[in-house]
């Protein structure tokens, strides 16, 4: 069975205001997403594992903890961690923080939650 972790951030640190993110995008918006992405998963019969982190060293103990709870065939990194330009330096301890816990796991990127399933199909032979 295909094991997919999405990694995303606590839709309620996100700043909204930053110019970079998509105009209208809120926490409400991210929650139904993220519903929608791991129905998808359930509906292509994988294991679908949420992770929401801070974007601070928490944040990063988070993950490393969950990614030591599985072997992940594909870990999907949500925009909201990868858009921001000031996020960037946080986005790449995220990046390495996966890499050095799931060696051996795809990395995908979303355009948005509920486009998780397909990132993910992208890097599995599970589609």
């Amino acid at each position: 069975m295909t094991r997919v972790l999405f990694v995303g951030q606590i839709p309620e640190t996100v700043d909204f205001s930053d110019p970079s993110l998509p105009p209208g995008f809120n926490a409400e918006k991210i929650r139904a997403g993220i519903d929608i992405a791991e129905a998808t998963m359930t509906e292509r019969g994988w294991e679908g594992d949420l992770c929401m982190i801070a974007p601070d060293d928490t944040g990063i103990a988070v993950l490393a903890a969950q990614l030591a709870k599985a072997d992940y065939d594909c870990v999907v990194i949500g925009g909201g961690l990868r858009i921001p330009p000031k996020g960037l330096p946080f986005f790449e301890r995220v990046v390495n923080a996966i890499h050095q816990g799931a060696p051996k796991a795809a990395i995908a990127f979303n355009t948005r939650p509920e486009d998780t399933a397909e990132a993910a199909a992208r890097w599995t032979d599970a589609d």
